[in-house]
């Protein structure tokens, strides 16, 4: 549990809460080591030069997306809001964001110094101006969101010259940061599980990515702790909380809707990748459990057949209005929906690992070449991923895989991996095994995600969450046996 573990190993106060901070070696990231290292760059530009298959057709997607333009110009301000009843104006921040990214991507890429400038130009306004993330409770998906974006835009241009590095780490660091660290702490007062998987997600990986861009290792071990044994709909027995027999394992948003599972896949896969890039492997934590999550979603997103067992969550305010929500079966989808979250998630399982992963392995084929912002619709959520996977995460298989999980190891440092801190297992079930393949809340408070550390009691069929929640969950074997 969090808040013990807090005891034993130390803690970092935000405001009156506390999240825990397991013991930490010295020694600084890797970088680049977001979600692209060096070697990933270096690969993106000579296959692009080679002319080689799928990257050019993903280089021209980046190329011709309007927020890859040299000419784009920032529209900073001092604050930003998001969410009902506030003078919402959070579009300008993602948009710079996303072009940011785009514009530094296109500089390693083609050489062509305008993309950097540009990239560096808007980086520089928003730090130098930015003081405040405020609004609803979805001032926190804005805190999550576009902290982990802003932090990897900025990760590819950090030695620039010109690039203001100690101004944008203090706008991470001060406006970011804090209300993700309070979200996975308090949830916006709410019950624990008021708040879907997606939102702890978005706040994991704002905190993730700001540690590692800002050398925080406390920072990072929080985050990474927090994946493995968080109270939260987010950590990953808890997004994951169902292991069938073939290989599939129920991703627990599946139940709500098929654009915010999306989300939450593409959320988990993104922190999984930065944590690889520092040596920290969480792809394969729990006998790859995310593996077998994210094929269960891309089958049920091509239109598969897959099972689904029924839960019950509270929602509402601590000491508060309450109420719970009973889901039993999983949402409908439109097979045409898609997102850039695949090529990312399939290239390290069958690359990099050699695992076979039938469905990411179909939805790669069907979603690709996976564009970015502005590529995916006008609004909010076609900004809720970087994107430009096929570009940038296609990779030739490792030598020496062949299905046991450990095809290739994270890079970096073992001082690195050791940030994920004190028996915290920074690269666990390295040698795993998986079978893939098998075919309204009121006020201030949005019905969207959870924060208690889920027993899964798998005999009984019964989750008991520690803080008096209780999800039922019924394997419905009649059903299941009946399709």
């Amino acid at each position: 549990m969090l808040k013990a573990a807090g005891a034993a190993a130390g803690a970092v106060g935000i405001g009156t809460a506390v999240l825990p901070t397991p013991a930490v070696a010295a020694g600084a990231y890797a970088h680049p080591g977001l979600l692209h290292t060096r070697a990933d760059l270096d690969r993106m530009a000579a296959k692009v030069k080679a002319g080689a298959e799928p990257y050019k057709a993903g280089f021209e997607r980046l190329a011709t997306n309007p927020h890859a333009q040299s000419t784009w110009r920032p529209r900073p301000a001092a604050t930003v809001y998001r969410g009902a009843g506030t003078p919402q104006n959070y579009a300008a921040l993602y948009k710079d964001i996303h072009s940011a990214y785009q514009n530094a991507l296109r500089w390693h890429i083609s050489g062509d110094s305008a993309h950097a400038d540009t990239a560096v130009e808007i980086l520089n306004a928003w730090s130098a101006t930015l003081t405040s993330v405020q609004g609803s409770a979805d001032r926190f998906l804005a805190a999550g969101l576009y902290g982990y974006q802003f932090a990897n835009a900025a990760e590819l241009v950090r030695d620039h010259g010109d690039f203001e590095l100690g101004r944008f780490q203090e706008m991470l660091t001060k406006v970011f940061a804090p209300l993700s660290d309070d979200f996975l702490v308090r949830h916006n007062g709410a019950v624990v599980s008021n708040y879907w998987t997606n939102w702890d997600l978005a706040n994991m990986a704002c905190v993730l990515a700001t540690g590692i861009f800002c050398d925080d290792k406390a920072q990072v071990a929080r985050a990474v702790e927090y994946f493995k044994h968080g109270e939260g709909l987010g950590s990953i027995r808890n997004a994951i909380p169902v292991v069938h027999d073939d290989g599939l394992a129920e991703w627990l948003e599946a139940g709500r809707d098929q654009g915010h599972a999306l989300l939450g896949v593409g959320l988990m896969g993104t922190f999984c990748e930065m944590a690889w890039n520092q040596g920290i492997d969480l792809y394969g934590y729990d006998d790859s459990r995310f593996l077998k999550g994210a094929q269960y979603v891309a089958k049920w997103a091509m239109g598969g057949d897959v099972p689904f067992t029924d839960n019950t969550r509270r929602k509402g305010a601590i000491n508060g209005w309450s109420g719970s929500e009973t889901v039993t079966e999983a949402a409908p989808v439109n097979p045409a929906m898609t997102r850039p979250i695949w090529a990312m998630i399939a290239n390290h399982y069958t690359k990099r690992r050699g695992l076979s992963a039938t469905y990411l392995t179909q939805i790669v084929a069907k979603s690709g070449p996976e564009g970015g912002g502005g590529n995916y619709g006008p609004d909010s959520g076609g900004y809720d991923q970087l994107g430009f996977g096929t570009l940038a995460f296609t990779r030739d298989k490792a030598q020496g895989g062949g299905g046991t999980g450990s095809a290739s190891s994270p890079s970096p440092s073992a001082s690195a991996a050791a940030s994920a801190g004190a028996g915290s297992d920074p690269r666990p079930q390295t040698g795993t095994t998986a079978a893939p393949s098998a075919s309204a809340a009121s006020g201030d408070l949005a019905a969207t995600g959870s924060n208690e550390t889920v027993a899964w009691t798998a005999a009984t069929g019964i989750t008991a969450l520690a803080g008096g929640l209780l999800l039922l969950r019924r394997r419905d074997r009649a059903r299941r046996e009946a399709q």
